[in-house]
């Protein structure tokens, strides 16, 4: 199997467990994370495909943050009820952190090992957004585990006088 086939391998596992934790989890902001990262997880196979199938593709930059933010601003009146993940959603969370931490160092020796500069351009731009996936999961897993602590830090009310009152 060469890098390319493995890679298409991973985002079809990545792809089949963000769906199935989706389903599975049940406070709303995990929830829309996953279904937001398998939205990405299959533009990501779409581009592997096509580069297999030898089709030039165009890379289109979606900014994940960008689109998280979205998702969290719609859904702030839910985010400030107390709704306590489950150690199941939280261990969900730990291990979408892995996967996108084994596909980052996967994509970065792909790139040394990969022939033509169409399929380097192309891992570079998995470890982009790869490396946003990571951030993503880890931000929610703090903000389900830790809810307060998320928005202090978040927010920075203390930090940096942000706060009404400060």
């Amino acid at each position: 199997m060469n890098v390319i086939e493995i890679a298409v391998k991973m985002e079809t596992d990545a792809i089949k467990f963000y769906k199935e934790a989706s389903e599975k989890i049940q406070h709303p902001v995990g929830k829309k994370m996953f279904l937001a990262i398998t939205a990405d997880e299959k533009r990501h196979l779409e581009a592997l495909s096509q580069t297999v199938k030898g089709i030039v593709i165009t890379k289109k930059d979606v900014n994940a943050m960008k689109n998280i933010k979205t998702v969290f601003e719609a859904m702030k009146d839910a985010m400030m009820q107390r709704v306590e993940a489950t150690n199941d959603e939280l261990e969900a969370f730990k291990i979408a952190m892995q996967m996108e931490k084994e596909g980052i160092e996967f994509y970065k020796k792909a790139v040394r090992t990969v022939q033509t500069g169409e399929e380097k351009s192309l891992f570079e731009w998995l470890i982009k957004e790869e490396e946003q996936h990571y951030g993503i999961f880890a931000n929610t897993y703090f903000f389900l585990s830790d809810a307060g602590s998320w928005f202090m830090w978040e927010e920075r009310s203390i930090i940096d006088g942000g706060t009404p009152w400060a």
